[in-house]
């Protein structure tokens, strides 16, 4: 029996963000703005994060710098029950970082330093403690530098070996980033791209064109995140589905992708349906998206249950 729940492996940054931004002021002026915020952010790193206060085992396999940055990291998981044991400190380069002027719309226009994330990497001597988890979340394809292409690969294909699940989520993707996604679809269980990077790479627009796409070349569930749009997932087995999103009023989108791949791992975890699990995801995204950053308003698992159960849908 693996020892954790998930294992949460790739990018994983520090995010600074504020609000709301009208307008990057002149040299030398000053505007005020109601909040500034840090939190843990990446897609391996927030959804780890987000695992975290949603109450299972998670691990975190990323690496930071040995600057204040990565401090700020490994303490802040650690406060939500996240094992830090995995998360490898360099001084060849900073942590991963991103300031991020949310706008009063809640969109995430972003400015990022690769950092550490770009000399991450699993060895293959790793794999026995890397892949510990019922559940292995690959995230970050594309601004992973030394981990994108075969090694990416090469993880997931002994993942599956081993009989874990797979889950999986990209950040900015274009059409180059295909050539490193394509090989990794026949192993991945659980793709949860948002429909925006889906199509960039597939160049489709209709979700189920785009859903079936993926599905011929090996995914086994295509599960594409739509923003205020809802949730279009077409399964392995039975008919494709939609959901809608809630209803709330949104702050900041940034991490939602991410916490929705967290709502859909703890579903995988708890033994619920692809609809049931597809819903609470939403739920978790929506209670990201009420507030700053990339946890937003999520604090625990039963305050997002009465979320999904209580919050109008559109």
């Amino acid at each position: 029996m693996p020892r954790f729940d998930v294992s949460s492996i790739g990018l994983c940054d520090v995010d600074i963000l504020g609000r709301p931004i009208k307008a990057i002021p002149p040299e030398g002026k000053l505007e005020l703005i109601d909040q500034i915020r840090m939190t843990v952010a990446g897609t391996a790193g927030a959804t780890a994060m987000d695992c975290g206060i949603l109450g299972v085992s998670v691990q975190g396999v990323f690496t930071v710098g040995k600057d204040d940055m990565g401090d700020y990291i490994c303490s802040k998981l650690t406060g939500f029950g996240v094992d830090c044991s995995l998360i490898k400190r360099t001084d060849k380069a900073q942590t991963s970082a991103s300031i991020l002027p949310i706008p009063e719309s809640g969109g995430r226009p972003a400015l990022h330093v690769m950092g550490a994330s770009a000399i991450f990497n699993v060895d293959e001597s790793e794999y026995d403690k890397v892949l510990d988890a019922r559940i292995i979340h690959v995230g970050g394809t594309g601004l992973l530098k030394s981990f994108d292409g075969e090694p990416t690969v090469n993880l997931l294909k002994k993942a599956k070996e081993l009989g874990r699940t797979t889950t999986y989520d990209l950040i900015g993707a274009s059409a180059k980033t295909f050539a490193l996604v394509e090989p990794c679809l026949p192993y991945i269980d659980y793709f949860i791209p948002s429909i925006e990077e889906a199509g960039e790479m597939s160049h489709l627009t209709d979700p189920k064109k785009i859903a079936q796409f993926y599905k011929k070349l090996g995914a086994k569930n295509i599960v594409l995140t739509m923003g205020g749009d809802g949730v279009y997932v077409s399964p392995y087995s039975g008919e494709d589905f939609t959901l809608p999103a809630y209803d709330i009023q949104v702050v900041d989108t940034t991490g939602c992708g991410d916490s929705f791949s967290a709502g859909m791992i703890v579903g995988l975890i708890k033994g619920w349906d692809l609809p049931q699990s597809a819903r609470f995801a939403s739920a978790v995204a929506a209670k990201v998206a009420m507030g700053l950053g990339s946890d937003g308003k999520l604090v625990s698992f039963d305050d997002t249950i009465h979320a999904m159960n209580t919050l109008p849908t559109k």
